[in-house]
């Protein structure tokens, strides 16, 4: 096989430009720091760079979203132990509204005191979040959720909670009526009241209810009740009508012992009067916070009560004050328990972000130390290579008959 000048030529010249491109890529490699400048120059390589880019991008969304709810859940969790707050002061006072030897001036003064408290409890209830929208707003708006009306305090917002709408997918409000208006009524399981004295006609002057409590769960019924106090002392009885099934149970009772019937018991204090009567309803998931403050101030500002009709009112309020209490506590712990997912949900995250990166970097990321010594065998090959084709460049006939 003969070589011919021209082909040795045009091959050394090849061989120059190719190793010539290797020095240059080598060169820009170790200028961006990167292996992968463009997709050309390793298609898979590229490819599992952009699946990686995208996988950060989902987690970074997602992190500003876990920021967003971890700002709101914070808001909530300290307006509700403001909240808690400010009951335990209308708490307090209701007690020292239950002191016999108060007139009603005094009463009157507490009631004031109640009602600037529920002004606060409101004012907290419509807390905004800082981005233009408010806490315990339910599904979002950008209105006040709770509304002060003549006929009381109403939520306006929408029932739920709204949602980021991301891969965790993280609470951004919470549900307003389920914290403000639906603390379960009376003792959970029913609730007690007065009634008018079936002879007088009149409300009960001598008498209270307490808030009952239950003796055995599987005999509850959860029907409504009638207590009517009959007789004298010595031969009472508290004449207890299911008014769901019309039975009747005559109780022998004495002021002030304990009334135990269908898995419930309650306690009629005062002096024995015939003729008062109490009710006995089911329990409902519908007390509103400021409907009790209202009717807690409402009582303390009517004028000669009886120190039974005080005692009632007080029982009653305290009673449902617990309840609403108890509630807000319900409430809080589920905002706290959305606050530890949202610690878990950033460690994930965290680590979800790390590894996208580490592989972005494994298929991106220049070996420098690796680099280096590249560059320096190709530029020693590339000189070699230039020395080889001047060499051959002379090695022509005239050139040798010069010799």
């Amino acid at each position: 096989m003969r070589v011919t000048t021209a082909n040795q030529f045009n091959l050394t010249v090849a061989s120059l430009q190719k190793r010539q491109q290797e020095l240059q890529s080598t060169q820009i490699q170790l200028t961006t720091g990167k292996k992968v400048a463009r997709a050309s120059d390793d298609p898979a390589g590229a490819a599992r760079i952009e699946r990686a880019l995208a996988a950060i991008g989902k987690v970074e969304a997602n992190e500003r979203a876990l920021a967003a709810s971890r700002n709101s859940m914070n808001l909530a969790e300290s307006a509700i132990g403001d909240a808690s707050e400010i009951l335990q002061q209308v708490r307090e006072t209701l007690v020292a509204a239950g002191n016999a030897s108060y007139t009603d001036a005094e009463r009157r003064g507490l009631a004031d005191k109640i009602s600037g408290l529920r002004a606060q409890l409101l004012s907290i209830a419509n807390r905004p979040d800082g981005s233009g929208g408010y806490v315990f707003s339910g599904q979002g708006s950008s209105q006040p959720p709770f509304l002060d009306e003549a006929s009381g305090v109403r939520f306006n917002g929408v029932p739920g909670s709204q949602f980021t709408g991301t891969l965790e997918d993280f609470a951004l409000t919470v549900d307003g009526r389920l914290t403000w208006e639906q603390a379960r009524s009376g003792n959970g399981f029913f609730v007690t009241g007065a009634l008018d004295n079936s002879i007088t006609g009149l409300p009960n002057t001598k008498n209270w209810i307490d808030s009952g409590r239950v003796t055995d769960p599987a005999l509850l019924t959860g029907h409504q009740y009638q207590i009517e106090v009959v007789g004298t002392a010595g031969i009472a009885e508290a004449v207890v009508t299911d008014l769901d099934t019309g039975i009747v149970q005559n109780i022998p009772f004495e002021a002030g012992r304990t009334i135990v019937f269908d898995g419930l018991a309650v306690n009629i204090n005062g002096p024995l009067t015939e003729g008062e009567r109490f009710s006995i309803q089911p329990a409902s998931n519908d007390l509103n916070v400021f409907k009790v403050l209202e009717d807690a101030a409402a009582n303390l500002r009517a004028p000669n009560r009886t120190g039974a009709q005080v005692q009632q009112a007080n029982v009653e309020a305290l009673r449902d004050l617990d309840a609403s209490f108890g509630n807000l506590q319900n409430v809080r712990s589920l905002v706290g328990e959305r606050l530890n997912q949202l610690d878990g949900s950033e460690t994930r995250l965290a680590g979800l972000k790390l590894y996208n990166q580490t592989e972005r970097s494994a298929a991106e990321d220049l070996d420098m130390t690796e680099a280096i010594s590249r560059s320096e065998i190709q530029q020693t090959s590339y000189e070699a290579a230039l020395r080889s084709y001047a060499a051959v460049q002379r090695l022509n006939l005239f050139e040798y008959m010069n010799f």
